[in-house]
């Protein structure tokens, strides 16, 4: 869609879809990228992404403000990073609140909302030859093996926290593919998507009342330091990785569309809801604690829910409402597209 021929509404559910992004990249298990793909706006957004380059940068040096906005599709991606950003200092707290005190219920909800965004992709898609076949069976095996590794400790070394930003942002580019659980695995979730974005929280709230102690604080300077790497591996990660998908799905959009199936598919393993958390033990069998006093997380144990119990049929209506979002995004983007013809 043009930017000339956004209405005020679609320009409100793009921040609430970025709101959405910004959230869902987040949780462990789950893929930004996945709101991206059933909500329609996929390819734009990495097409956008791709506009971010050299012809940009010449425009923006040369003060041709207007005309560099209107070439990265300037009020697309602009409304989009501002749900993102709203998203880490609002839906996201409520977000780890949820996770602290219904985990279960979070999980289903997001395991019925993967499961439903897997029948969106696949009722359209017609090309199952024995090549896509074989990328989306890949795909699943990727997607259950990073399921089955054990998290890395901690490392706030700043040429690693770039690099975990590269990696940490697939999520938003690859559906299927959490950057968050990469980053649980490289050990760095807490240190990066929650202890930095806190710190940088509680500087702006000292900033507006004036209070610029912080700058003494070592650890707080330390951690900002973190959010401003990571956040710039994160960009250089997003503009690298959209290059490249613009240019397959530009050339091998159906085997793009395969493996993104196979990636979905397999991270159903990653948002089980029914698991026990597995926390790493020292040689003496206690409990493994990082340096902020919190336990490292080994893995999960997952098991078949107890029929005998409501928890478990709350957790299934979870599901059900996981699902029947996805069909009602479905359900708008069609909406949408047929009321601007």
């Amino acid at each position: 869609m043009r930017q000339s021929t956004r209405t005020f509404s679609d320009r409100f559910f793009l921040v609430i879809k970025g709101l959405a992004m910004g959230a869902a990249n987040k949780v462990p298990g789950v893929s930004g990228g996945v709101v991206a793909f059933v909500a329609g706006f996929y390819e734009e957004f990495i097409y956008s992404l791709q506009k971010i380059n050299v012809k940009a940068f010449k425009l923006l040096i040369n003060f041709r403000f207007k005309s560099f906005w209107r070439y990265i599709n300037g009020r697309f991606l602009g409304l989009l990073i501002l749900g993102m950003l709203i998203s880490y200092f609002s839906v996201s707290k409520i977000l780890d609140y949820l996770i602290i005190h219904y985990e279960l219920y979070v999980w289903a909800a997001f395991f019925g909302m993967i499961i439903g965004s897997i029948y969106y992709i696949i009722k359209d898609f017609d090309d199952w030859s024995r090549r896509n076949i074989l990328l989306i069976l890949l795909g699943i095996i990727v997607g259950i093996s990073i399921s089955l590794l054990s998290p890395a400790k901690e490392n706030d070394n700043l040429w690693f926290v770039f690099i975990c930003g590269i990696i940490g942002v697939s999520g938003m580019t690859l559906p299927g593919l959490s950057g968050s659980f990469i980053l649980i695995l490289l050990g760095n979730y807490v240190l990066l998507l929650v202890d930095s974005v806190n710190a940088l929280y509680d500087t702006i709230a000292d900033m507006l009342q004036w209070d610029f102690s912080f700058i003494d604080n070592t650890r707080r300077i330390r951690l900002l330091k973190v959010l401003v790497v990571f956040s710039l591996g994160s960009l250089t990660g997003l503009i690298t990785l959209s290059h490249f998908l613009g240019y397959v799905l530009k050339h091998y959009k159906n085997a793009t569309f395969a493996a993104i199936i196979g990636f979905i598919t397999g991270s159903l393993g990653v948002v089980w809801p029914w698991k026990h958390k597995i926390y790493k033990l020292d040689t003496l069998g206690n409990t493994q604690i990082d340096a902020l006093g919190n336990p490292i997380l080994d893995n999960y144990d997952r098991y078949f829910p107890d029929l005998t119990i409501t928890e478990t049929y709350f957790g299934i209506f979870y599901i059900i409402l996981g699902i029947g979002l996805v069909l009602w995004l479905e359900w708008y983007g069609k909406q949408t597209i047929k009321n601007s013809k």
